[in-house]
């Protein structure tokens, strides 16, 4: 496939997981990708992959919670093919002391928090825009379904998922006459490769969280990317501000009926480790 021959993009948290599958599927589709992520080995390893396969990648080492990484990635990107079309940003780090609730939390873990769940949007866009207009292009920020629903004691990280949602609405609007769309993609249970170890160990808290869903599964880093790299089209030409629900149908339950099936699930797979 070749819809974005010719268009460059950088993919922040891109080394793997969802960035790494999002990389992976632009480059296929014919984009030149900036693979950039704090672990520079990682990006290194992802960007040689992608390369193997035929395809244009070089990684990046990136702090997103950085300004000055944030501008040097963009500079890099247009350095090296004059031009800048797509951003996806992604990137996301849980630190030490992010989970809790607003008495518990730390200022210190609110202020890394948002520098890299909800600043760096702000501040990759802030550099990425001006390259991006000359062609018009796309945004696609990665939220999740903990950016509409709300667990408990996760106020750092439902704040940051549901200000995703809102600064790409705004963006939307403030870039829309400049050619730019921005979107964002809520996706749900994602078994990326770190996920995949936890899962390894409990097989039977995986198939608990599998049921939970419609689909009877739960996502690959792949459906992500696909969802990504749809936004990023020209199919989507008139999709912005839109957030995409990438979830197997997690979210439109009904939750009493779904709390009355899990139970006679445990009933059923008395074996079942709960997964926390």
């Amino acid at each position: 496939m070749s819809r974005f021959a010719g268009r460059a993009a950088i993919v922040t948290g891109g080394a793997a997981g969802i960035g790494g599958a999002t990389a992976r599927r632009l480059a296929q589709d014919g984009a030149s990708v900036l693979v950039a992520d704090i672990d520079l080995p990682a990006a290194q390893a992802n960007a040689e992959r992608i390369r193997d396969a035929g395809n244009i990648a070089e990684a990046f080492a990136a702090d997103v919670g950085s300004h000055d990484d944030i501008a040097a990635m963009v500079s890099r990107a247009v350095e090296l093919w004059g031009r800048l079309d797509i951003l996806v940003n992604n990137a996301y780090s849980p630190t030490d002391g992010v989970d809790g609730d607003a008495i518990t939390v730390s200022e210190q873990a609110w202020d890394s928090g948002m520098a890299t769940l909800v600043k760096a949007h702000f501040l990759a866009a802030k550099h990425a825009v001006p390259h991006m207009q000359a062609n018009g292009g796309s945004i696609v920020n990665i939220s999740s379904v903990h950016g509409l629903l709300m667990a408990p004691r996760k106020l750092i990280y439902e704040a940051g998922k549901s200000a995703v949602i809102g600064i790409t609405k705004q963006m939307a609007i403030d870039f829309g006459p400049l050619g730019i769309r921005v979107n964002a993609i809520c996706p749900g249970h994602i078994v990326t490769e770190k996920q995949q170890e936890r899962w390894d160990a409990n097989p039977s808290g995986l198939r608990y969280f599998e049921d939970q869903y419609p689909v009877r599964r739960t996502g690959t880093p792949d459906d992500i990317a696909n969802a990504a790299a749809f936004l990023c089209s020209d199919d989507a030409s008139f999709i912005t501000g839109h957030a995409l629900v990438v979830d197997g149908g997690l979210t439109i339950q009904l939750q009493e009926d779904f709390s009355v099936r899990q139970v006679n699930y445990i009933r059923q797979h008395p074996e079942t480790q709960m997964p926390y």
